[in-house]
């Protein structure tokens, strides 16, 4: 089932069930997708959709990391259901051992052998993980494989 349709329906089910915040995040989420849509001129793909959703977790985890800093706990706590919220739609994120190995095999695809081929290595590695992993939890494991 496309993502859309899948929003969709959790948006029926959250607006019977009167799940406020479910609700503001789907149409959130659909919001974003529709944007996209409309800046690309055509309906978007399921990988597209998922950089878009990649794209709205990632802000959400700095304003996360934003609120906690300024003490905002009523925010923090808004936040980090919608990350959950969001969480769901989400493909399985990779393991460390899984991420190791692509990045492990990647820098031997590639031939890196110094950070200043990082940026070459990263290159080929985030379409192989998109939406599986972070992209800083990649950069971390690269600079150290590099290092």
């Amino acid at each position: 089932m496309k993502l859309l349709d899948t929003l969709n329906q959790d948006m029926k089910e959250a607006m019977r069930n009167k799940e406020k915040q479910r609700l503001s995040v789907i149409r959130s989420v659909k919001a974003s997708l529709q944007n996209e849509s409309i800046k690309l001129g055509k309906e978007i793909t399921d990988e597209e959709a998922l950089s878009v959703l990649s794209r709205e977790m990632k802000q959400r985890k700095e304003s996360l990391h934003e609120f906690e800093q300024a003490n905002r706990s009523d925010l923090v706590e808004k936040t980090k259901l919608e990350i959950e919220l969001l969480e769901e739609y989400m493909p399985a994120q990779l393991s460390d051992e899984e991420l190791q190995q692509i990045v492990d095999e990647t820098i031997q695809e590639t031939g890196a052998g110094s950070k200043a081929q990082m940026g070459k290595v990263m290159g080929a590695i985030m379409p192989k993980v998109k939406g599986r992993a972070d992209g800083t939890r990649v950069k971390q494991m690269v600079e150290q494989n590099l290092s």
